[in-house]
């Protein structure tokens, strides 16, 4: 399921309209990347929390050449599922 279809099945299952639906999923995506860039963790109960994990520097391999390089550490989103959401998927 891609955006569109996503924007699609919410406009359906709410009875409003695809722009109505598209704003409103729009602007829950942007806040929640907002509040994890700036370091906050998003708990949605139920569905899952999405937060930012610190990846320390390691040594890494270019593949063509077999040359050792240093990675340097970074900050990434990460997505923890919740109860309901493994269990929804496990059935």
């Amino acid at each position: 399921m891609n955006k569109g279809e996503l924007v699609d099945a919410v406009a359906a299952k709410v009875q409003i309209t695809k722009k109505e639906a598209d704003a409103v999923l729009t602007a829950a995506i942007d806040t929640i990347m907002e509040a994890v860039a700036s370091g906050d963790k998003v708990t949605l109960v139920g569905f899952g929390s999405f937060e930012p994990r610190q990846r320390a520097a390691r040594e890494g391999r270019n593949p063509q050449t077999g040359k050792t390089l240093q990675i340097p550490a970074t900050t990434v989103p990460a997505f923890s599922a919740g109860k309901q959401f493994k269990d929804k998927v496990a059935e």
